[in-house]
């Protein structure tokens, strides 16, 4: 009892051990986290640049790159693009792959579902090197794979339908971590209430609707809100089309990339990167405030539930 009234902590380490625990993972957090935004924000409201006098001698220009980037017609049309590809991709392709995928897989043989499983997981885990490459000779115009399948030897998908080329191959990449959130969720669906429902004569879509749904809304929110983030952020696009052709699917990654790598300005590349932070940011409130009234709408189904007969 006097041991543990001169800690303060449940865990009887006293705050110095505390604090030493700790300290790695702080140190951690501020190497890789804290300083590369604060040093991010700290080139968006300068001139620095790669090469020149800037890169020797950088000077605060203040908002003035914020400011160059809300008025450029291409930075406009890149977060267009950008929003594009995640409401393409991750919102619709890889939630909708990813929860018909597991959902299938529960009336399948053991063994489908492995060899299923194993090949989308595939796609996953694999360099996005690779799988650009794999997608490259699939979409290619001279002998590429759709091109035979489909008959079509003049078709160039990636020059001629460049969006909807980077959005599939983005589907079919990332459909992985979908699949096993909704096959895990799924899991966790009472199984005594889909037989009841469906003694009751509800057919498919109203199971799902009354049943279903409600258990896993919480999953498909969290599901969307990190897919959409990751896709927001992806570079992988650029290894297929370079954001081209004529910058038609250059998104905001590759649109930075191209500014402030390729271009040298790292000034104005930083103040978007930074934009981009800001977007990040209302995207993730936006799901978790989304989240949070969901959680709420279920403490007054309950009652209606209990004095149902």
């Amino acid at each position: 009892m006097t041991a543990a009234a001169g800690t303060s902590d449940a865990a009887g380490l006293g705050r110095p051990r505390a604090l030493a625990f700790i300290t790695p993972a702080f140190l951690l957090i501020g190497a890789f986290l804290v300083f590369p935004a604060l040093w991010t924000i700290y080139l968006g409201i300068t001139d620095f640049r790669l090469t020149g006098v800037a890169a020797a001698d950088p000077k605060i220009v203040g908002l003035a790159n914020y400011t160059e980037a809300l008025g450029d017609p291409a930075f406009r049309r890149s977060l267009m693009l950008t929003l594009l590809f995640v409401f393409g991709s991750a919102i619709i392709g890889q939630t909708t792959m990813g929860f018909l995928i597991a959902s299938s897989m529960r009336s399948v043989p053991k063994v489908v579902k492995t060899v299923v499983e194993t090949l989308v997981l595939l796609a996953w885990i694999l360099p996005s090197s690779i799988v650009a490459f794999l997608w490259v000779a699939f979409l290619n115009r001279d002998g590429g794979t759709l091109s035979t399948l489909l008959n079509t030897p003049d078709t160039a998908w990636l020059l001629e339908h460049p969006m909807l080329s980077i959005i599939v191959f983005n589907t079919w990449r990332g459909t992985a971590f979908s699949m096993l959130l909704f096959s895990a969720a799924l899991g966790a669906v009472p199984p005594s209430q889909l037989e009841t429902a469906r003694l009751a004569g509800a057919g498919a879509w109203q199971q799902f609707r009354d049943v279903v749904f409600p258990h896993i809304r919480g999953h498909v929110l969290t599901n969307t809100l990190l897919i959409s983030l990751w896709t927001f952020n992806d570079f992988s696009p650029y290894l297929l089309t370079a954001g081209g052709p004529n910058h038609a699917s250059e998104t905001l990654p590759v649109f930075i990339y191209q500014r402030a790598l390729y271009g040298g300005e790292l000034g104005y590349g930083s103040a978007i990167s930074f934009i981009m932070l800001l977007i990040n940011l209302v995207i993730a409130l936006f799901y978790i405030r989304l989240l949070r009234d969901r959680r709420g709408q279920r403490t007054p189904v309950a009652p209606a539930a209990e004095s149902s007969p």
